[in-house]
């Protein structure tokens, strides 16, 4: 009840939601938890016009100026572990380990096509230039372009091509990107950043045996061959081994041992690292009006099919910063 006579007494302060930006920041998997925040925000009354997404960011902050962010969370609540593999469209060349095809299919199925001039809210994502080093901010033209290259994390996703440039992920110079939601018209600036409390965290701190994530069903080893044609047994035969070398493959990403950290981990770790400080120094010189920061540190960098409990923990630090929240806005 104390909740709802909050949310009625920040209604009645007519809430002008054009001046308001949100700076959605990167941090993979954690990022299901700006739906939450987002969602929370709009019960209190409280809708900004002005978004600002950098890498996961991008993406719900897409979904949330194209008023489609429910369609996304039904969709992240549904998401398995073997929905996610199935994206994976893994290999060793075009400079990631993820070509990055099936994440475009995915980006197409659920955040619409549009110009970004065309979103009924402002919407601009950071990339990052990987010749010159230079924040790239994405305020035009496609819309799902715009997002692939702000989630090309490198080392894992390939980087983006664009009229001859290539782009990867705004993380590597803007986490947070309140600079680019002010330089939108943003009178009151609301950042979401994930990367709190990250610095040496990740999934084995627990004690616990880190899952491997299933790529498709299992061969039946016991299968009567005895009556197939020769190329039907020599292609069952390829499959197989193709099915071990692929699970090997994951196993070597996402690691095997609690002691052993896989290849994921040490890119999680290192981006983390990079990323906190990189928040640190640019909110220093131009901080947010408040700071939203969920606590997700138990969750590791690809576990998207953790959704329902990051849009609970956005929701939730929401609320803890309610009475924040209510001053800035009314002012």
């Amino acid at each position: 009840m104390a909740n709802l006579k909050a949310s009625e007494k920040i209604k009645k302060t007519n809430i002008d939601n054009a001046r308001i930006g949100i700076a959605l920041g990167s941090g993979s998997a954690r990022g299901w938890a700006h739906i939450g925040v987002l969602q929370a925000l709009k019960e209190m009354g409280i809708e900004p016009h002005i978004v600002a997404g950098c890498s996961i960011g991008a993406l719900v902050g897409a979904a949330y100026a194209g008023d489609q962010l429910d369609e996304m969370e039904t969709m992240v609540k549904a998401l398995k572990w073997k929905d996610i593999v199935g994206y994976l469209d893994m290999s060793v060349m075009g400079g990631g380990l993820i070509q990055g095809e099936k994440i475009a299919s995915f980006l197409r199925e659920h955040v619409k096509e549009a110009d970004i001039e065309s979103m009924p809210r402002r919407f601009a994502a950071v990339a990052t230039d990987l010749e010159s080093g230079r924040e790239v901010w994405l305020q035009q033209g496609d819309l799902l372009d715009a997002v692939r290259a702000s989630v090309a994390l490198p080392g894992l996703f390939t980087p983006f091509n664009q009229n001859g440039r290539w782009l990867v992920d705004g993380g590597l110079v803007d986490p947070v990107p309140v600079s680019l939601c002010r330089a939108m018209g943003a009178e009151i600036v609301i950042a979401v950043g994930l990367n709190v409390d990250m610095v040496g965290k990740h999934s084995r701190t627990n004690g616990t045996q880190k899952r491997l994530p299933i790529t498709d069903t299992p061969i039946d080893e016991d299968e009567d061959e005895n009556n197939l044609a020769l190329w039907d047994r020599i292609s069952n035969q390829l499959e197989k081994v193709t099915h071990l070398k692929k699970n090997m493959l994951l196993s070597r990403l996402f690691g095997e041992k609690i002691e052993s950290p896989g290849l994921v981990d040490i890119l999680a770790g290192s981006i983390n690292i990079m990323q906190d400080r990189i928040s640190r120094s640019r909110m220093a010189g131009d901080p947010p009006d408040i700071m939203l920061t969920p606590r997700l540190s138990h969750l590791d960098l690809m576990e998207f099919d953790r959704g329902t409990v990051a849009i609970k923990e956005g929701v939730t630090c929401v609320e803890r910063m309610r009475a924040e929240l209510e001053h800035i806005v009314s002012v």
